[in-house]
C-alpha cells in the first residue's frame, strides 16, 4: 500500500482546477486527472490530520465499482497508471493506485442521496416529523431500523457547504423531469446493486450518495461510487436496530469528534493516533472486504 501523500498535490506543467475537500482535480485536455489525498473531512470541514491510505481507498474502490457497473454510464476511463498520458509518468510515486482518468461531465445541481436503512440527519428528521425530505414513513421506527423500501433523497449544497435535504418537487423542478427521474432510476439500480454484492461481503449499505453529471447530452455517474466517504457501511455481524452499528466510514472519526466541544467550524481539532490508526484500519478492511482484493 502507498504512504500518504502532501496534504495537497501540484503537479508541475499540469494545469490544476480545484482543489476538493478530498480530491485534486487536474486538468488534461480533452479528460480530467482525479487523484483522490487522504485528506478527511466531518460535518463539511478539512481536518487537520489525514488518513493513511485512505486516498487509495477511495480511488480504487470507485474503479472497482465503475467497471462493474460498466453497463451504466460513467465517467471512468482507466485508473491503470501504466495507461496514463506520457505527461504523468514523471508522477508515478504521487499518482498510482489513487488517481484516475475520467471524461469531463457537468455536475447536476443534485445530489442524489439513498436510504435503504434508518440513520444520520434521516433518523433525525423522522424523529421530528416521521418524514426523510417529504417521504412518509411507518411509525415505530427505530435507529437503524431497515425502510420498508429504499427511498430518494435528494440533496444540493448551501453557500457554506453543507448538504440540504429538498423533496422529490424541489428536485424535478432543478432538474427538469427528465434528468430527475433518470437520476432517481440510476440511483436506486446501482443501490440495489451495489447493496446485493456488499452483504455477501458481509457489509451493509445503509445509504449512500451518488453524484451525476452530463456528457454530450447523456446521464452519467460521476465522482465517486460507494466508498466509505460517501455511504454509511455497517458490518453485518454486528447490525442490531435501535442502536448505531459500528462503521466502516468516517462515522467512526465524526462519534469521536461529536464528544468534544467543538462548534463544526475551522479550524478543526487534530485526531489522537488511535482514532487515526483504527479509521485507516476500517477503510482498508472495507475494501479488502467488498473486492477481495489488496489494497495497491
Amino acid at each position: 500500500m502507498k504512504g500518504s501523500p502532501q496534504s495537497f498535490l501540484d503537479l508541475p506543467g499540469v494545469k490544476k482546477l480545484r482543489s476538493g475537500k478530498v480530491r485534486e482535480v487536474f486538468d488534461l485536455g480533452e479528460t480530467l486527472l482525479f487523484v483522490a489525498t487522504d485528506r478527511l473531512s466531518a460535518f463539511d470541514v478539512i481536518l487537520p490530520d489525514p488518513i493513511p491510505h485512505k486516498g487509495a481507498v477511495l480511488n480504487q474502490l470507485s474503479a472497482f465499482w465503475f467497471r462493474r457497473f460498466h453497463k451504466i454510464d460513467n465517467h471512468f476511463i482507466t485508473a491503470d497508471f501504466d495507461d496514463f498520458p506520457k505527461q504523468l509518468q514523471p508522477f508515478r510515486a504521487q499518482l498510482a493506485g489513487r488517481s484516475m482518468i475520467v471524461r469531463k461531465a457537468k455536475p447536476l445541481a443534485v445530489e442524489c442521496v439513498v436510504r435503504g436503512y434508518l440513520a444520520g440527519s434521516g433518523w433525525k428528521e423522522y424523529q421530528e416529523s416521521q418524514s426523510v425530505c417529504g417521504v412518509k414513513l411507518p411509525q415505530g421506527l427505530k435507529l437503524a431500523s431497515q425502510l420498508p423500501a429504499t427511498i430518494f433523497t435528494p440533496a444540493t449544497k448551501s453557500d457554506s457547504g453543507h448538504d440540504l435535504n429538498i423533496d422529490w418537487e424541489e428536485c424535478r423542478h432543478i432538474l427538469g423531469d427528465g434528468f430527475a427521474d433518470r437520476a432517481r432510476a440510476l440511483s436506486l439500480q446501482v443501490y440495489a446493486e451495489g447493496s446485493d454484492h456488499a452483504a455477501r461481503r458481509g457489509i451493509i449499505v445503509a445509504d449512500t450518495k451518488f453524484e451525476f453529471g452530463i456528457v454530450d447530452g447523456k446521464l452519467v455517474l460521476i465522482d465517486e461510487c460507494l466508498t466509505p466517504d460517501s455511504s454509511r457501511f455497517w458490518p453485518a455481524d454486528q447490525y442490531v436496530t435501535g442502536q448505531s452499528p459500528p462503521s466502516f466510514d468516517k462515522q467512526f472519526v465524526r462519534d469521536y469528534l461529536e464528544t468534544l466541544d467543538w462548534d463544526k467550524t475551522p479550524p478543526a481539532p487534530k485526531l489522537p493516533g488511535d482514532v487515526i490508526a483504527r479509521t485507516a484500519a476500517k477503510y482498508v478492511e472495507a475494501f479488502e472486504r467488498l473486492t477481495s482484493e489488496k489494497l495497491l
